[in-house]
């Protein structure tokens, strides 16, 4: 694969990753849908037009060059299977999340209630995924694309739905680093598509704020959750008044 192949393929994959269509991009580009099918499939960009491209995606024109010369050999999402076996152990799930956010053994074992042996074994498991190496004297290495995500309604996703999503929202919200807002609006179909070019730069910026913090000690960082979704939705009660079409 040559590296405009490389450089489109990652545009294609983040692309699908952020929830984004060739029509929102074409949108976003105030182009046609079929223009832009047109331009990928052609691998006719200009420079201009990868800048924009890039920035809309929440990337610079060289961090997305660098993503695609590094994205060949890591892993950008699990297999349907892989994401099983993680939630089928919670232990072997909290040691993913924890190397996912870059922990080392000791942390893990100074954390929580797990021998080293359990931890070890997990480890060799997660090393079988492929979503590390594990390295001698135990030392962990990451195997995972910047762009790394759980499948779209996989396995992980459904578990944070029942197990995790329920205990998340339980809190009051009332601390001043806490923060829960809700807005409703009639928004054009532009304005839904500029909406969710925003929270895909504001999902790219908390992705990068955690990798400016791990520079920080351990003990420094706290696990931070933050929840966006955008649909189309009314109440269940309003809509039960509407009038038959």
């Amino acid at each position: 694969m040559n590296e405009i192949d490389q450089l489109v393929s990652t545009l294609k994959r983040r692309l699908k990753i952020q929830g984004m269509t060739y029509r929102d991009l074409a949108s976003a580009l105030g182009l046609s849908e079929a223009s832009v099918k047109r331009m990928l499939a052609t691998r006719r960009l200009s420079l201009d037009r990868l800048l924009e491209i890039s920035h809309l995606l929440g990337f610079t024109l060289a961090e997305l060059m660098h993503e695609a010369a590094a994205s060949e050999s890591r892993l950008h999402t699990l297999s349907e299977a892989q994401e099983s076996e993680l939630v089928s152990d919670e232990k072997l799930l909290l040691v993913a999340v924890c190397v996912l956010n870059h922990w080392e053994l000791k942390d893990v074992l100074g954390a929580y209630a797990l021998s080293e042996a359990e931890c070890i074994q997990r480890l060799l498991r997660l090393d079988r995924l492929r979503l590390i190496d594990l390295l001698p004297g135990n030392r962990i290495r990451l195997n995972v694309a910047r762009d790394f995500d759980w499948r779209p309604q996989g396995p992980i996703r459904s578990y944070f739905l029942s197990q995790g999503l329920g205990d998340f929202l339980q809190g009051d919200f009332a601390r001043g680093d806490e923060v829960m807002a809700f807005s409703h609006a009639m928004l054009s179909e532009s304005a839904l598509a500029s909406m969710q070019t925003e929270l895909r730069k504001l999902r790219q910026k908390f992705s990068e704020l955690h990798e400016e913090s791990l520079a920080a000690p351990l003990a420094r960082r706290r696990g931070t959750g933050m929840l966006l979704a955008i649909r189309e939705w009314e109440p269940a009660a309003f809509a039960t008044l509407r009038r038959s079409a």
